[in-house]
């Protein structure tokens, strides 16, 4: 059987994945249930924080067990923590629920873009896998924006049965995830400890790795930040139906740009486009804060239109610097300390809302976020003398 069908697979997989009615409006049914933005988006900070935690033992558990089984375990996990979500009733439950999603992200990060990355590399097309990491990857914004449009409507009148409905698609995702074809196994150190070394050894080594880890970490932890919380910013401007919309909108804008991702960076290469994608992002998010309006969440939503091709280029950077042996670890490594700062910001931004309002918190995020631009900058000098 070709080792193709995994992209089929994980094209598929990803849609479920990230099939979540619920999603778009977390913030508002988190805050609904705690009674605050701060407690809201601290059950961000537990997802992050959980997913930290065990980020670097199933990094190890990947590269040493398989791609295949931490798949089904990732699955397993993400059925558990929606179940609990949709039970609700108190900050605890949710807090578990966290818990068991970032045990879930742990699971998938790292791991499913080795199993990419050597699936192709098993049938000699790795040279290819910026493009089909785009074309996989779009399909978690083709299924954001489906949950967003249905999500929005199906809260109005009952969040109960949004939760619950969400849980499906996770089960179909764990069936699916038996499917997969196990790449052929890269060989890393025998001993778990020296494996682990090996892969903090090759950070402290390589400086354009340590350079590109840190923009990653910056980008995510307040991106993903930002991202979560504009739901919140979003219905004190449109009702919560429309929340939905303006969610759909950013994951449309984002799967067209994972899409054609290959066909841009192929073109421009890979620094061009994380340095001018931030840029373009910075330009609209500002806007839409500055001189808030109906306009300000189709402008925010409008930032996402370069998101996939920025996330393809550095990830495609990553996969050139890691080594075969400890692939998943090392991005695993990466994750840690993006989750833990994620941790950090998404209460942080909800603690900043409650006090200075929702723009104005924005507004701080998006200023933290040109430190990944000068960061590139410092990378397009490195790749003057060597080679990215």
């Amino acid at each position: 059987m070709s080792i193709h069908k995994n992209i089929k697979i994980l094209t598929w997989f990803n849609f479920l994945t990230d099939f979540r009615l619920y999603a778009p409006i977390a913030i508002i049914y988190f805050a609904k249930v705690t009674g605050s933005y701060a407690l809201g988006m601290s059950i961000f900070s537990i997802v992050m924080l959980s997913s930290a935690l065990f980020e670097v033992p199933t990094g190890i558990f990947s590269d040493y067990i398989g791609r295949k089984k931490t798949v089904i375990l990732g699955s397993i996990a993400s059925i558990m923590c929606i179940a609990l979500y949709a039970i609700g009733g108190s900050y605890w439950m949710l807090f578990f629920g966290a818990l068991l999603e970032g045990v879930s992200r742990s699971f998938y990060s790292g791991n499913n873009e080795a199993l990419l990355y050597e699936s192709l590399s098993d049938v000699g097309k790795h040279h290819e896998y910026h493009v089909h990491y785009g074309k996989t990857n779009s399909m978690f914004q083709v299924a954001s924006a489906a949950s967003a449009l249905a999500g929005g409507f199906i809260a109005t009148w009952s969040f109960a049965f949004l939760m619950w409905l969400s849980v499906i698609p996770q089960i179909l995702g764990l069936f699916l995830s038996f499917q997969i074809i196990e790449p052929q196994k890269r060989q890393g150190s025998d001993n778990i400890y020296s494996h682990l070394g090996e892969s903090i050894a090759h950070f402290i080594k390589n400086k354009k790795l340590r350079v590109l880890s840190l923009t990653s970490i910056l980008g995510h932890a307040t991106g993903e930040a930002s991202y979560q919380f504009q739901a919140a910013f979003f219905n004190t401007l449109w009702p919560l139906w429309a929340v939905g919309l303006a969610r759909a909108i950013s994951s449309i804008a984002a799967a067209i740009s994972f899409y054609t991702a290959g066909k841009f960076i192929n073109k421009f290469k890979e620094i061009p486009v994380l340095i001018f994608g931030n840029l373009f992002g910075r330009l609209f998010n500002l806007i839409a804060l500055f001189f808030v309006s109906i306009v300000s969440p189709i402008l925010l939503s409008l930032s996402s239109l370069l998101f996939g091709t920025i996330t393809a280029a550095r990830e495609n950077l990553f996969q050139k610097e890691f080594t075969q042996g400890q692939r998943a670890t090392m991005a695993s490594l990466n994750s840690l300390a993006s989750n833990i700062f994620l941790a950090i910001f998404s209460l942080g931004i909800g603690l900043l809302a409650d006090r200075i309002g929702g723009a104005n918190a924005l507004i701080i995020i998006n200023i933290i976020q040109f430190i990944p631009i000068l960061l590139y900058l410092r990378l397009r000098s490195y790749s003057k003398n060597e080679k990215i």
